[in-house]
């Protein structure tokens, strides 16, 4: 994710070194916000006040765990507070949509239909479900880094991805008869 040198910078007060950690991290910090709450205005929110947390909270960071763990538990316990804070609402995303002339435009229809219907089906999952399966599938943390950033036993991980999984495949299924609507 970032250099090891950059985060000892940012911690020993070199302020271009912590806007640059800053800046490396933005995008990820955001995506794993989005996922979680899937509302950009929400996003957008958890994710400035996890790059503040980080900001502030940089001399905190020891180099125990990953950084990008650490990163996580942040945007993730952040993302949880926000959520409980509000009750959750559905938001509809107006899309545009660029072709160029060599693409195959039915693919590309197909492909936003297909990445709305799973983004749906996550959301429809319990918290602790959403969560682990944003972290491992979207994030690409490990069971162990999942472990970690949630503060949950290996076992428990396992076991969350496991059902959360299965909930997946079934609403999913459900979509592909035309059972489910958004």
């Amino acid at each position: 994710m970032v250099e090891l040198g950059l985060i000892r910078a940012a911690q020993s007060g070199d302020r271009d070194a912590l806007i640059t950690l800053l800046r490396d991290i933005e995008q990820h910090v955001y995506r794993t916000a989005y996922y979680i709450l899937n509302n950009e205005q929400d996003a957008l929110d958890a994710a400035q006040e996890a790059l503040i947390r980080i900001y502030t909270r940089i001399d905190s960071y020891e180099e125990k765990a990953k950084f990008k763990t650490w990163v996580q538990r942040i945007v993730t316990n952040i993302c949880i507070d926000k959520f409980r804070r509000t009750k959750p609402t559905v938001s509809i995303d107006e899309h545009e949509f660029n072709f160029e002339d060599k693409q195959d435009v039915e693919h590309i229809v197909l492909s936003s239909y297909v990445a709305e219907d799973i983004r749906e089906a996550i959301n429809q999952l319990p918290e602790h479900h959403r969560n682990v399966i944003v972290l491992r599938y979207l994030q690409e943390l490990s069971y162990n880094e999942i472990s970690e950033c949630l503060d949950l036993p290996l076992n428990t991980v396992k076991s969350y991805l496991f059902r959360a999984r299965q909930q997946l495949q079934s609403i999913l299924q459900e979509y592909q008869k035309g059972g489910v609507s958004g």
